[in-house]
């Protein structure tokens, strides 16, 4: 085999070599999250992204927030209330470790926010109150209980609202958390009760997917 000959089948097993490197990316690129592991998480991804309904509510500081133009980053709704005596409080420290486990460009892309389902106790300075004792990070919401239901309907998430006449009332609510991407859509859920070690694992993943 002559020295040309050589050299030709050198750079054609390079250009191979590069070839299927970029197809293997490409390849692991689209294929995305794994989708057992996914669920093994207790994250279940919608099939198609779906629009959340045009409500606008009030934040802790009394800002009004549209929900339909939520967007720039992947929030996880919990709907909840800051007089729950179990599943809110255990969630919501949840969270909190949670965001400790993971890595900062994800903890930074994922802003945990709180939808009250008791506005009737709930206003911007009781939500702000609770919430500082999980972080400066957590976003609380209240508003007008006919839109805060719309809302958790639209997502999948209802809940049966308290008889504010009784005292000491609670709120029959989800434990779940809705996944919203930073599209301002409706991907999925991550199923209560939460498993932060293999969330940890896999929400880079999801996140990192579009970042």
């Amino acid at each position: 085999m002559s020295k040309v000959q050589k050299t030709v089948l050198i750079l054609a097993a390079l250009v191979a070599l590069v070839i299927g490197l970029t197809v293997y990316k490409v390849l692991m690129v689209d294929r995305g999250p794994n989708q057992a592991e996914l669920l093994d998480a207790g994250i279940v991804l919608l099939p198609q992204p779906r629009e959340v309904p045009d409500v606008t509510l009030v934040d802790q500081d009394g800002q009004p927030v549209a929900m339909d133009e939520l967007d720039g980053r992947w929030r996880l709704l919990f709907f909840g209330y800051t007089f729950c005596p179990d599943i809110c409080p255990a969630t919501l420290a949840e969270l909190r470790q949670l965001r400790g486990m993971l890595p900062a460009p994800t903890r930074d892309a994922l802003q945990p926010v709180l939808v009250s389902v008791d506005p009737n106790r709930d206003t911007p300075e009781q939500l702000k109150r609770y919430l500082g004792f999980f972080g400066p990070e957590f976003v609380g919401l209240t508003g007008e209980l006919d839109a805060i239901q719309t809302l958790a309907n639209s997502v999948g998430i209802p809940f049966i609202p308290a008889d504010t006449t009784q005292e000491n009332y609670t709120v029959d609510h989800s434990g779940n958390l809705v996944i919203i991407g930073p599209d301002g859509h409706q991907r999925g859920f991550i199923r209560a009760p939460l498993n932060n070690e293999k969330l940890a694992e896999q929400l880079p993943a999801l996140i990192g997917s579009e970042g």
